[in-house]
């Protein structure tokens, strides 16, 4: 084990021009672990608006949140995620779903068709609305000093999902998002550098900057190595041949699900 972190482990990330919501989305780190106090309906409430006030693709709005207070359902998400995390009662958990119904019930209501919500580029549409929703929650939310984790693991049993919150046809539930008061202070994870995620005109090939992507493994083999009851040491690159889509989250019947809901049809 390494006698000291990097600093990039240890401190946030900084940039050229800072205020205090910048500092905030910097600083994110995943948390896991949250004290036993709730938030106040207040906070829960902006949080919720702030959701409500994203970016939404052509004004059609097509997110619903849910938030889970019923131990019985969060018992369901729970097992459907496998997360320990999940379970329990600590932090809000809410549930961010895209959500074509509302608008095929308007439709059905004015005499027309609901066809078009079948087509898989609404779908894609009403992803882009709920993401959207989730991270300015989550923005919102650390913004305040407290902590989120986003749980895409509820996608390794979908359909145990859509049950537990009795959802109708034509909505899938793309993510839930853990929010509360943190109870650790997990190190800083490092991420991707700059020039590889971000280019101008046309695509950075990964073989261009094959230098700072061996010096990026090295972070991430000192961030595992440091990590407090984790005893993978591995770099990214090793990560992504060896674990990209293993997860149960990554190997559900998603398509299935999503067209058992009359989604992506088309």
């Amino acid at each position: 084990m390494s006698d000291a972190p990097t600093t990039a482990l240890t401190t946030p990330a900084t940039a050229p021009v800072l205020n205090d919501t910048i500092r905030a989305q910097l600083a994110h780190r995943t948390i896991r672990a949250y004290a036993d106090d709730r938030l106040d309906e207040d906070t829960v409430t902006t949080l919720l608006d702030v959701a409500r006030h994203g970016a939404t693709a052509s004004y059609q709005q097509q997110v619903t949140i849910i938030r889970v207070l019923d131990p019985a359902v969060r018992e369901q998400l729970h097992l459907a995620s496998g997360q320990s995390y999940v379970g329990g009662d600590r932090g809000e958990l809410f549930v961010f779903v895209v959500d074509l119904h509302r608008n095929a019930v308007l439709r059905e209501r004015a005499g027309a068709d609901p066809e078009p919500l079948e087509r898989t580029n609404l779908f894609l549409q009403g992803v882009e609305d709920t993401i959207i929703a989730a991270q300015n929650v989550v923005v919102a939310a650390e913004s305040l000093g407290l902590g989120t984790t986003y749980l895409g693991s509820i996608l390794a049993d979908p359909r145990r999902v859509i049950d537990a919150l009795r959802l109708p046809e034509r909505t899938f539930p793309l993510l839930g998002l853990l929010v509360g008061r943190p109870a650790q202070a997990p190190q800083y994870k490092p991420r991707l550098p700059r020039e590889i995620t971000t280019a101008v005109d046309v695509y950075p090939e990964p073989d261009e900057h094959l230098e700072a992507l061996a010096d990026y493994d090295a972070t991430v083999r000192e961030y595992y190595d440091l990590r407090d009851a984790n005893t993978r040491v591995d770099s990214f690159s090793e990560q992504i041949a060896r674990a990209l889509g293993t997860g149960g989250a990554s190997t559900s019947p998603v398509l299935e699900v999503l067209h058992a809901q009359r989604l992506c049809l088309r």
